[in-house]
């Protein structure tokens, strides 16, 4: 059976080190980029650049979107000389992106009807850290066939790939993984802030509490930054949680299911992002509650 040509759009911080994996585990790659710069550092190692999304769509037997949210997703899909313009029966679309679950599951919809494409979501989580050691965690929905014809091609990428069930499924997953990611966030803010206030060296507090019940990669990530101040060079944005948690509190209000500890960690970040801190790292949420 012939290697399967993939197609990667969106060399963003997760794409990038993601694209670069799969190049690296040998398989046929071509990337499409909004700003071309990207994705020429990736022609060095490999990568085939192509000069349009119906170039690349054309050229690939499965299309891979790694995109800053929901919207962009539809336009990079359904917008003029989008995927859907371009797709044909017989490929797959798998959507590795953070995007609100109902539109998921209306966007594989209209994708079959106007192309023949089935559409697998499968966010992943795990960071850029994660992205460069290939230890992601990939969630997915879709129909069991399509996660299964997918699922060697992702090994590069993941420790783990679950199937949650139908398209959307991938989704509602991943927004359950950022509840906890956000809320957490939200907490050791205070913690860090607390721990300042009442006299204790901050910096050690990861030290101190590793092993125990407080422990977490959240917890191991963003204490040390938060107690060093340390807010440059942000492996993610404060921006990006805060539309994760947007979308739980959606789901949330769609099901039926409370989400209250989420929704008010969604208001301390949306207050913080207003002040200009939205392209800051996770981090910054304790500057909140210093000289408060």
């Amino acid at each position: 059976m012939p290697q399967l040509r993939l197609g990667f759009i969106g060399i963003g911080l997760m794409g990038d080190p993601m694209t670069r994996r799969l190049l690296q585990a040998g398989l046929d790659v071509t990337v499409w980029n909004r700003s071309p710069d990207k994705a020429e550092t990736l022609r060095k190692i490999g990568a085939q650049v192509a000069g349009s999304i119906g170039e690349l769509v054309k050229a690939v037997d499965v299309v891979l979107l790694c995109l800053a949210n929901t919207d962009v997703v539809e336009e990079v899909v359904f917008g003029n000389g989008g995927v859907a313009q371009h797709g044909r029966a017989g490929q797959r679309l798998v959507d590795l992106s953070s995007s609100d679950p109902t539109a998921t599951r209306d966007f594989a919809e209209w994708l079959e009807s106007e192309c023949g494409m089935r559409w697998v979501d499968a966010p992943v989580s795990g960071g850029v850290a994660g992205a460069e050691a290939g230890e992601l965690a990939i969630m997915a929905g879709g129909e069991a066939k399509d996660i299964e014809a997918i699922r060697p091609l992702l090994a590069p990428l993941s420790t783990r790939l679950t199937h949650m069930g139908p398209v959307g499924s991938g989704q509602v997953t991943k927004v359950c993984n950022q509840m906890v990611v956000g809320c957490q966030a939200a907490v050791l803010a205070e913690m860090v802030a607390l721990a300042e206030a009442s006299g204790v060296d901050a910096t050690r507090l990861t030290e101190a509490l590793a092993g125990g019940f407080a422990d977490s990669k959240p917890f191991r990530i963003l204490t040390p930054r938060m107690a060093a101040s340390d807010f440059e060079a942000p492996p993610w944005h404060l921006r990006t949680l805060l539309k994760d948690l947007d979308m739980a509190v959606a789901q949330s209000q769609r099901s039926g299911s409370a989400a209250p500890m989420s929704g008010l960690a969604a208001q301390l970040m949306r207050a913080h992002a207003g002040r200009g801190h939205a392209a800051h790292d996770p981090a910054i949420l304790v500057e909140a509650y210093r000289n408060a």
